[in-house]
C-alpha cells in the first residue's frame, strides 16, 4: 500500500537496471488502484526458448554437429537482446 499526498502522481516500476514509463494516476474518488506489472519477455516465450535451446544442443551432441550446437544458444541471445538493448520496453505497467 503506497500513501499519497497530492493528486495526479506519476509511478514507475524499476528492477534495478530496467524502468519503466512512468504512468499517471487520476483519481476517481476510488481508493484502491490495482496495476499489473508485465515483462516482454511472457512464460511462453520464456518456455519455447528453453525447449528449443534444449533440442538443439541434444540434437547437435547426439550428432556431433558444431553448427547446431552453437544454434541452441540463440534463444539466450534472444532473451539477452530484449534484456538489454530493449530496456525502455522490457518492464511495463498497466492499471487492470
Amino acid at each position: 500500500m503506497i500513501t499519497v499526498m497530492h493528486n495526479n502522481p506519476k509511478v514507475v516500476i524499476t528492477d534495478g537496471y530496467h524502468i519503466t514509463k512512468p504512468i499517471e494516476l487520476i483519481y476517481h474518488h476510488l481508493d484502491t488502484y490495482y496495476f499489473k506489472v508485465v515483462c516482454v519477455i511472457d512464460n511462453l516465450q520464456l518456455l519455447a526458448g528453453a525447449f528449443l535451446l534444449v533440442v538443439l544442443y541434444m540434437i547437435g551432441f547426439s550428432t556431433g554437429i558444431f553448427v547446431i550446437k552453437l544454434a541452441s544458444f540463440l534463444p539466450i541471445v534472444y532473451f539477452l537482446f530484449y534484456y538489454y538493448i530493449n530496456r525502455k520496453d522490457f518492464l511495463q505497467i498497466t492499471p487492470v
